[in-house]
């Protein structure tokens, strides 16, 4: 067969596939709205064209998610929920299951990973004003997914069955009691038995894998909705849908797909590398991300000398070890995360972007952040001075930010905001 023939026998099947194929996405959107959704979710949902690196981290959250639901499920094939045999569990499935250490150190790596990026997102939302108006309930969405992950890490940390995960969970589920009234039925109530046993277990098993996946699931998705109903805010905090050309197409906005979907695969493979240097060479860190005690079977009649949470949980632990009424701590820790919700009212300040904002609140973001890492180190130390003296020098600040926030935010100096993006090659 000449050349010519074979290039021409080429075209006519690629021109059938082709067909084909467009038939196929005939059929499907008939059925169900696939190609109007792809492009109101990708293609022709236009982003602002000045995003930077902060913008990355929201993407890579939801690639964490992934990588814990299918390691997740690949470590529910062997895991047993039994308090006799969930210790024992976990090593058959670090020694004898193919690839098994492989697939929980991705999951354990991965919990440490999803708040890391967690965190850069929501500080990211806090600089540039992703939080103000229209897209306050965006922010609760995100501040409820935020929740979850608190939740849902908590609930992973007894499975393992260890001495930190009996003990830290025996110390966070107390906590509850504190809750006037209803404390000690509370407690109770949680843990199924008046101590943390094998009931305990399974029903923490079964909220860790079914029911606050699920929740989370749907918030991700709600968080995702909301985002592309008001549009992504960019660093200058300018509303790209107020100028539109004469096709209703933003002026300073870009298809996400495939520009910003690109720039996201750079940085997918950049985290994956990171992710794989931690997985492969450091998957404990030293002990902050697998503490070594956990290494050890839960014993009931042996506590720890210093018990602490994982490290993602420890600005909040260490708020509560703050103050020395247990009631007052407890109330404490959970103002802490209540506060964040409340962003959208307290900042009274009318320009979004830290880039045009006063020197008052950058001061203040930049104190809250390092208090915020501070407190973080402090509730991994032991609960003896001077720790914690500078442990409430730090809540003081912590809550400072938030208590303070509508004064120096009312009268904040502010630049003049460009009417529209800036942007540099």
């Amino acid at each position: 067969m000449s050349a010519s023939r074979r290039d021409a026998v080429d075209a006519g099947l690629m021109d059938r596939f082709a067909a084909r194929g467009a038939d196929l996405v005939d059929w499907i959107d008939a059925r169900f709205p696939m190609t109007k959704m792809l492009k109101e979710h990708a293609t022709e949902y236009y982003a602002a064209k000045n995003f930077n690196t902060w913008y990355v981290f929201g993407v890579l959250a939801f690639v964490v998610l992934i990588i814990q639901l299918f390691s997740g499920i690949f470590l529910t094939m062997s895991y047993k929920p039994d308090a006799e045999k969930a210790f024992a569990s976990v090593e058959y499935i670090m020694r004898d299951v193919e690839w098994g250490w492989l697939i929980r150190y991705m999951h354990s790596t991965g919990a440490s990973a999803f708040f890391i990026v967690v965190y850069l997102h929501m500080f990211r939302g806090m600089m540039y004003g992703s939080y103000k108006k229209p897209r306050e309930l965006l922010w609760i969405i995100g501040m409820l997914i935020y929740l979850c992950l608190m939740a849902e890490g908590f609930l992973g940390y007894l499975l393992p069955w260890g001495q930190m995960s009996y003990w830290g969970a025996q110390v966070i589920v107390s906590l509850f009691g504190a809750v006037p009234g209803i404390g000690p039925e509370l407690v109770e109530w949680i843990r199924g038995d008046y101590f943390i046993s094998d009931i305990t277990l399974n029903r923490f098993f079964a909220l860790h894998v079914v029911a606050v996946p699920l929740a989370l699931i749907m918030l991700v998705v709600m968080h995702i909705l909301a985002l592309h109903e008001t549009g992504s805010l960019n660093p200058d905090g300018i509303e790209i849908k107020e100028h539109k050309g004469p096709d209703g197409i933003p002026l300073d906005g870009i298809a996400f797909h495939p520009y910003y979907t690109a720039k996201d695969l750079v940085a997918i493979v950049i985290f994956a590398a990171f992710f794989s240097i931690a997985l492969f060479f450091a998957p404990e860190m030293g002990g902050y991300f697998l503490e070594h005690a956990n290494f050890e079977p839960a014993n009931q009649l042996k506590t720890p000398e210093h018990i602490a949470p994982v490290w993602y949980y420890t600005p909040f632990y260490a708020i509560l070890r703050a103050v020395p009424s247990k009631g007052i701590g407890a109330l404490l820790m959970a103002m802490a995360i209540v506060l964040l919700f409340f962003l959208p009212w307290l900042d009274r300040c009318k320009v979004k972007s830290i880039r045009y904002r006063g020197w008052t609140f950058k001061v203040a973001l930049t104190v809250f952040a390092i208090s915020f890492v501070a407190l973080g180190y402090l509730g991994l130390q032991p609960a003896v001075e001077p720790y914690i003296t500078i442990t409430r020098v730090f809540t003081a600040l912590y809550f400072g930010f938030f208590i303070l926030m509508p004064i120096y935010t009312s009268f904040e100096k502010t630049r003049p905001v460009p009417e529209r993006v800036t942007y540099h090659h």
